[in-house]
């Protein structure tokens, strides 16, 4: 069971770097005029919470039925998820409240949506990257 739902865990991880990944079309399909921006980044924000939250409840999951302690590791993905949600709500925010009518804001909240996309890209392979190293032996945080 606990096998499972690590599983779990990480085909949502991977669903949502995949989703991350087609986030970054936004700036250029969603974006033909800034009403359409604003209401493509507002879907993407909304189902971008709800991998995530997935995500983390998957997590939490495995975290109680595994008994696991709790390790730099985890601690390390929890950091990771609050830094992610954080950035992702004040991305959100700026192009909400934005004045998008203004050719110089729009560009400026374009280029900040893919800035801010590829750093949460970065942000989940380094998560990868480091539980991959961590399960073959190569780093230990334990």
């Amino acid at each position: 069971m606990l096998e499972q739902i690590l599983l779990s865990h990480s085909l949502l991880v991977k669903i949502f770097l995949g989703f991350l990944v087609g986030g970054l079309l936004i700036p250029f399909v969603g974006a033909k005029d800034p009403g359409g921006f604003r209401k493509a980044s507002f879907i993407y924000t909304m189902i971008f919470q709800a991998l995530i939250a997935m995500i983390a409840f998957v997590g939490i999951v495995a975290l109680a039925m595994g008994e696991f302690s709790m390790t730099l590791s985890i601690i390390l993905m929890i950091v990771v998820w609050i830094v992610m949600m954080y950035i992702e709500i004040r991305k959100y925010k700026l192009i909400k409240i934005g004045n998008l009518q203004n050719e110089q804001t729009y560009k400026l909240l374009k280029g900040a949506f893919l800035k801010i996309s590829a750093l949460q890209i970065l942000l989940v392979v380094f998560m990868i990257v480091f539980k991959v190293m961590e399960v073959k032996g190569v780093i230990s945080l334990s």
